[in-house]
């Protein structure tokens, strides 16, 4: 039920064209997981300058600064910046769109739907360019 609602929410509120997912190779999945969690312990550190650096090129034109970028993620993804949780699903390819459906779970004990939207570079590495954050519905059975 949990997986079908968090695929239904990224279903239809990430904008993409209308075409079937496409498989991630093993090595790019294991690559994009890596760089998200690289992310999250570098917030988890306050590790301004090296959270930025996982960020897509387009992503620290538009914030310009680690001291900017830091204080978006610090007021607008509080369940990033501070995770105590995260559950991977399997990075799925729309189109041209990379996408990594993570669940985050905040200090507030909240989980939240993070889907990143993922860019390889020109020398296959793979880097952070945005991330989409919904509250996971408290589901009693």
């Amino acid at each position: 039920m949990k997986r079908l609602l968090l695929s239904f929410v990224a279903a239809v509120l990430v904008v993409l064209p209308a075409q079937a997912d496409q498989e991630v190779s093993g090595d790019d999945a294991l690559a994009i997981r890596d760089v998200i969690e690289r992310q999250l312990d570098a917030f988890k550190r306050d590790d301004g300058n090296e959270a930025f650096g996982y960020a897509a090129p387009g992503i620290q034109d538009k914030f310009q600064s680690v001291e900017i970028f830091m204080e978006m993620v610090r007021t607008g993804y509080p369940a990033v910046y501070r995770s105590i949780d995260a559950s991977f699903e399997a990075p799925r390819k729309i189109g041209e769109t990379t996408i990594q459906e993570v669940v985050v779970t905040g200090q507030t004990g909240e989980s939240f739907l993070a889907v990143y939207t993922m860019e390889q570079q020109a020398d296959g590495s793979w880097r952070i360019n945005g991330c989409s954050l919904f509250p996971v519905p408290d589901v009693q059975v």
